[in-house]
């Protein structure tokens, strides 16, 4: 890649909702729109070191090794919201706060704390921002024709709820992102998913 004429890298690394609380202790949701400056979580040396590092691999490495030792200090962990967020992955399409909080036995209060306090925002958001990313891929993977199909698989009411949960996430109407699919598919850097 080039910027302003001088080639340079980037390396992503991408977290587990829970990774704020894992790794640093910390209350998810007070962290939830900030940029964090590498003096605020205790990564001033590790930012010396990417600096002076002449590989990607040795970058790769010295992050890789600043994150277990975070998660071997801390070790703080919420197994049940952990188990939450997988039942959340596997059953994105169906899946409600309704449902997790029968499933789990736990009060939808503690639920919702909980939840909000390891992954930074509440279960009902969290889960529409998951489907509207899996609405994403299925329209970057080519095997649906029709929004709806999209908006059926994922057990929409109807297809303007889905238009309306796409525009809020996306800022973009799916009927422009799939018009623009193929430029999705040639530059995937542009696209996340949570």
């Amino acid at each position: 890649m080039r910027f302003r004429g001088t080639p340079y890298t980037t390396i992503q690394l991408v977290l587990k909702p829970h990774a704020m609380y894992s790794l640093f202790g910390w209350d998810a949701s007070v962290h939830n729109q900030g940029l964090l400056f590498p003096d605020q979580f205790g990564a001033m040396e590790l930012e010396k070191q990417l600096r002076a590092s002449n590989s990607d691999e040795v970058r790769i490495a010295l992050l890789n090794h600043f994150l277990m030792k975070k998660k071997e200090h801390n070790g703080k962990r919420d197994e049940l919201i952990e188990l939450i967020l997988s039942f959340i992955h596997e059953h994105t399409a169906t899946v409600s706060v309704k449902e997790l909080v029968a499933v789990f036995s736990i009060s939808e209060r503690q639920f919702q704390k909980r939840f909000t306090r390891v992954v930074g925002m509440p279960p009902h958001l969290f889960i529409r921002v998951r489907r509207v990313n899996k609405a994403l891929r299925m329209m970057h993977s080519g095997k649906y024709e029709r929004l709806s199909d999209v908006a059926y698989a994922l057990n929409y009411y109807d297809q303007s709820h889905f238009i309306r949960d796409m525009k809020t996430f996306s800022w973009v109407s799916p009927k422009h992102i799939a018009m623009k699919v193929s430029e999705f598919h040639s530059d995937l850097a542009g696209s996340s998913y949570l």
